[in-house]
């Protein structure tokens, strides 16, 4: 079995094409469970699969997280997914992508840039505070898509003072949170001067931070706009593993239209051979 090796901002992917459907939802599960292990295996973030188009779009997208359960959608993914799709001829400069939550559309900026434009949130809460340790923090929830890919977004401008296992354990408590019925993406956000953030993602099914999350920037500019705190305009945010940039248009208390922008690098690609899949 052939695979390519992706990574957008640090967020990073392992893509299989299975368009001619020879691999079962249950296989697929399997495969990024084990092939997204670092160390034992290939290791990613999460697991792409290209699957026929069904509904009109150029191809569709089926994301495993790392623990193998099924994501509605991945932001970085989509990006990474959007240049494979370009550079095998399965769409061109502007790419339709079907995915759990929806159409994604991804456009081709240049050779390793590519935006693509987010679902629009189903539901978009700005007040929401969580509490960790008896003490509250401001928050907002924001589902993207339909279904929803669920995203806690905390202003919380010390958090890059806390020590990364405190950090860790407080992402790890709110991202379990009751108050979310799905469980949530947890990005916590700090505002550095106009239009410009700082943000960390500690992510579900992976259970750890990650260098970047797409959608956890695209969820947190959206709710800032709303609040003020930002323009909405080519907001850039800083994760661990590089810059994106996201431009919402806010609508009737909600947003729509919400682009994210950044770079993509294809790292290697080759077959798997891993014994222990056997």
């Amino acid at each position: 079995m052939e695979f390519t090796k992706m990574q957008g901002a640090g967020n990073d992917f392992i893509v299989i094409d299975n368009r001619d459907g020879s691999l079962s939802g249950e296989m697929l599960s399997r495969l990024a469970a084990r092939l997204c292990t670092r160390r034992l295996s290939i290791g990613a973030d999460g697991l792409m699969a290209v699957s026929p188009a069904r509904h009109g779009g150029d191809f569709a997208m089926l994301f495993y997280n790392a623990d193998g359960s099924l994501g509605e959608m991945c932001g970085n993914g989509a990006r990474c997914i959007c240049r494979y799709g370009c550079e095998h001829g399965l769409a061109g400069d502007i790419q339709r992508v079907e995915t759990t939550a929806g159409l994604v559309t991804g456009r081709r900026i240049d050779r390793r840039t590519y935006q693509v434009r987010l679902n629009d949130p189903s539901v978009l809460t700005l007040e929401h505070p969580v509490r960790y340790h008896g003490k509250d923090y401001a928050a907002s929830y924001v589902e993207l898509g339909d279904p929803g890919l669920p995203h806690c977004v905390v202003r919380f401008d010390g958090w890059d003072a806390l020590e990364t296992d405190e950090l860790r354990k407080m992402g790890q408590t709110l991202r379990r949170d009751p108050a979310f019925p799905k469980g949530a993406n947890v990005t916590f956000v700090k505002v550095l001067g106009p239009d410009a953030l700082k943000a960390v993602t500690f992510e579900r099914g992976v259970e750890d931070f990650t260098l970047a999350c797409g959608t956890g920037c695209g969820a947190a500019v959206a709710a800032l706009t709303l609040l003020g705190a930002v323009s909405g305009r080519d907001v850039k945010i800083a994760m661990p593993g590089g810059e994106l940039a996201v431009t919402v248009t806010p609508e009737g208390g909600s947003a729509r239209d919400i682009l994210l922008t950044g770079p993509t690098n294809t790292v290697c690609s080759g077959e798997v051979l891993d014994e222990e899949l056997g």
